[in-house]
């Protein structure tokens, strides 16, 4: 087992992973940006290195947080969500470092971090897919792929992005310029990287993704979640398991996901998506996309298996199987009850209903307790939210049996 890692982001997952790294009596080190030196990750965690740059930057800058990891003895990194999480370029320099990133092996974050790779992936699976390009587009290709839809609109996505940026919907040919040139511009701020690729728009489907856990030998799935009520494709409000669901069609949806995984031998956390139409007899649910990293709303199982997937992802990333960790394969648990979590953002709303963030402190902030009440934060009384950043401030997650 890890006798130190290093915590690479910030914010209320960052001060997650601290309190699950205390509990396993494993050491922690913090990094933080300029403008969050008095965060509370910072001050949870046994040891603090400042970055030296400020805002978002400051978290992808491989290179520095590798430095300070081998500087601080971690021999190993956890990279939480976003930033560097799915990057596989981060994940090798590690490895030649001789430092554990927790997660997949780079070549499984090379496959799923593209996810014009993952779909390449499904369709050699026979797991069902919308129409789309086969890697990354130019803005001309993406116009000619518009204009062969036949009047349906299409979805621009960067190849490396994920929780809602870089994405837009194109319904217009008008429109595909700006969206173009917008998903290449924020996949680049948030991730570092820039291309682009193009699938056709499916206009009312539910949004479920399935949650599997892998040792390089055998995979399974802890269930499934809901995300469809989004905003600008950034999830609010996620539930666990999926209402409504038939249960033929959940099946379906595991055993795709499971045919995935294992068809790579895939190793620690990741969640397979896809777009659901129930009502539809020919094609019920389409694969989406994979995210190779542990998600913002991974509480929700959590609260309804019972598992910490945190301490689970850690322990994978060790070296030790599912079975030896208290996951049986052949024999997953069966879901307790239901949760839902809300994401809470520091935000100002318009007239008109318009998001922008929200500024200045914190006069108060008092978060719900009670049986079956969580609530994930960085939220302090007195601090103010960076606007730098993502706008989340907590999670608010609700469990019944």
């Amino acid at each position: 087992m890890f006798e130190k890692i290093l915590v690479a982001n910030r914010g209320e997952i960052a001060l997650r992973i601290v309190r699950a790294l205390q509990d396993m009596g494993i050491a922690s080190v913090a990094v933080h940006a300029d403008d969050d030196a008095q965060a509370p990750h910072v001050q949870a965690a046994d040891a603090a290195v400042a970055l030296g740059a400020t805002g978002p930057a400051a978290y992808l800058d491989g290179a520095r947080l590798l430095a300070i990891a081998r500087q601080q003895g971690a021999d190993a990194i956890h990279p939480g969500y976003g930033f560097l999480s799915e990057r596989a370029d981060f994940a090798r320099a590690c490895a030649a470092a001789g430092v554990r990133l927790i997660g997949p092996t780079p070549e499984q974050l090379a496959l799923f971090g593209d996810k014009a790779q993952a779909r390449a992936l499904a369709r050699r699976l026979g797991v069902p897919l919308l129409p789309g390009s086969a890697g990354a587009v130019t803005l001309d290709e993406a116009q000619a792929f518009l204009a062969a839809q036949g009047g349906a609109g299409v979805m621009l996505k960067a190849v490396g992005g994920g929780g809602g940026r870089g994405m837009r919907a194109v319904r217009t040919a008008g429109e595909l310029a700006a969206a173009y040139e917008r998903c290449r511009g924020e996949a680049r701020a948030a991730f570092g990287v820039d291309g682009v690729y193009v699938e056709r728009l499916l206009e009312g489907a539910r949004h479920v993704e399935v949650q599997v856990l892998g040792d390089g030998h055998d995979a399974m799935a802890l269930g499934e979640r809901d995300c469809t009520l989004q905003r600008r494709f950034q999830k609010l409000v996620e539930i666990a398991p999926s209402p409504g669901l038939p249960e033929a069609l959940r099946q379906r949806l595991v055993d795709a996901a499971l045919q995935m995984a294992r068809a790579v031998r895939y190793q620690g956390l990741g969640t397979f998506e896809f777009l659901v139409d129930a009502a539809s007899t020919g094609l019920p649910f389409v694969f989406m996309e994979a995210n190779p990293r542990l998600q913002v709303e991974h509480t929700v199982t959590e609260e309804v298996f019972g598992v910490d997937l945190v301490q689970a992802q850690i322990r994978l990333a060790a070296g030790e199987r599912l079975r030896a960790i208290g996951l049986d394969p052949a024999a997953p648990p069966r879901p307790q009850g239901c949760a839902v979590q809300w994401r809470i953002n520091a935000e100002t709303l318009d007239a008109q209903g318009h998001a922008t963030p929200g500024s200045g402190s914190l006069a108060r902030f008092d978060v719900p307790a009670g049986p079956g009440i969580r609530v994930d934060t960085h939220g302090v009384a007195g601090r103010a939210p960076s606007p730098h950043y993502d706008t989340l401030l907590a999670k608010l997650v609700v469990h019944a049996r």
